[in-house]
């Protein structure tokens, strides 16, 4: 069963065999101009391929004490979902999800994943209002908060997420390209700054936790452009009220391509879009990987000029691969980092997460 449903979620999101130009003939393509509509638009959108839910946050038990955390829900369509659909055995959509905590002081980095079809109530998505789910696995808004939830062997997330800021639009008013030289793009927004309280246990250890979280939501249909391998991305909650939102798309060659940009979040929500040439992202050191191999850049310096800041990112801890098994065999940096840094010479300090992807191999698709 795991087998055959990787092989179908592989499909979807990578392409293979035909399944991707078919997808493009079915499902929409984002467009400039679209206006966005909450809660509706925390909902999940099937007449776009792909979409994911993507949660990272900062939490901490006690003095001395704090973890990093990520919860992934991501959407993966075969085909558009027929209304109604002729049996509740019928197969139009995979969820998979990824969870990973890091703790920092017992020097571990812990991830799991779960993957289900979207029938029969093992797994789906809400259209109205933020909403989905893998069996027990869930996020989910009531009223203003957003409840997240999930339990492996060893690890249990138990949180409530409620938002401080409004959506903040990346691109152009949401519309996101991805490629300087192709029609690849995404609608795509970002809660930056969310107070969090709940649980977490860690090997039957229970932890009343607090902190502060970030989610992305982005849906498309399509993948990157050909040349394109991978991405950098950068999530950053500075301790001046802002954030900062950047991301580089890499060629084999480790080009940027001219679409790489970012959003700078100011304290009061208001969202500033930044191209390419409005900062500098210069990576410090590197790290190998004992597992895939793999090397991946580890501290980073971003500069953004006009708006002051001069930043150092630090990872918390070195190892933070996930090695994934669903939808296929994929690995990926995605870890937290501590900031420390100045605006306009003044000092400051943040936490952040950075993901890494197509340095293990490159990326047939999206998939984070």
């Amino acid at each position: 069963m795991k087998i055959k449903l990787a092989s179908i979620v592989t499909l979807a999101i990578f392409g293979l065999a035909g399944m991707a130009a078919v997808g493009r003939n079915v499902f929409e393509a984002p467009r400039p101009g679209r206006v966005f509509q909450f809660p509706r638009d925390h909902g999940a959108h099937p007449e776009f391929q792909t979409e994911w839910w993507y949660f990272t946050g900062h939490l901490e038990s006690g003095p001395g004490e704090s973890f990093g955390y990520q919860l992934t829900f991501f959407r993966s369509a075969l085909r558009r979902p027929e209304c109604p659909a002729r049996s509740a055995w019928t197969l139009n959509t995979i969820y998979f999800a990824h969870l990973a905590v890091t703790d920092p002081q017992g020097r571990a980095f812990i991830f799991r994943e779960k993957a289900d079809r979207g029938a029969l109530g093992l797994s789906g998505s809400d259209t109205e209002s933020l909403k989905v789910w893998i069996e027990s696995w869930k996020a989910e808004m009531k009223g203003e908060e957003i409840l997240l939830f999930a339990r492996d062997e060893g690890i249990e997330l138990n949180l409530v997420l409620k938002p401080q800021k409004p959506p903040a639009l990346h691109g152009q008013k949401g519309y996101s390209r991805k490629a300087a030289q192709t029609p690849a793009a995404s609608h795509y927004y970002s809660l930056t700054r969310m107070d969090t309280k709940g649980r977490l246990v860690l090997k039957a250890r229970p932890l009343e936790v607090r902190g502060l979280s970030w989610m992305d939501h982005e849906f498309f249909t399509g993948g990157l452009a050909p040349a394109q391998v991978g991405w950098d991305w950068f999530a950053l909650q500075l301790s001046d009220g802002c954030e900062v939102m950047l991301y580089l798309l890499r060629d084999a060659q480790g080009a940027t391509d001219a679409a790489s940009s970012g959003t700078l979040i100011d304290p009061q929500g208001q969202a500033r879009h930044l191209a390419l040439a409005d900062f500098q992202v210069n990576p410090l050191g590197s790290w190998k990987s004992p597992h895939t191999n793999a090397s991946y850049p580890a501290g980073w310096e971003i500069v953004i000029p006009e708006a002051g800041y001069r930043l150092t990112l630090t990872p918390t801890l070195a190892d933070q691969e996930v090695r994934s098994e669903v939808p296929a065999r994929i690995a990926y940096w995605e870890g937290q980092v501590q900031i420390q840094g100045a605006k306009d010479r003044q000092p400051l300090s943040g936490k952040g997460y950075v993901e890494l992807t197509g340095y293990a191999g490159p990326v047939r698709g999206w998939s984070e």
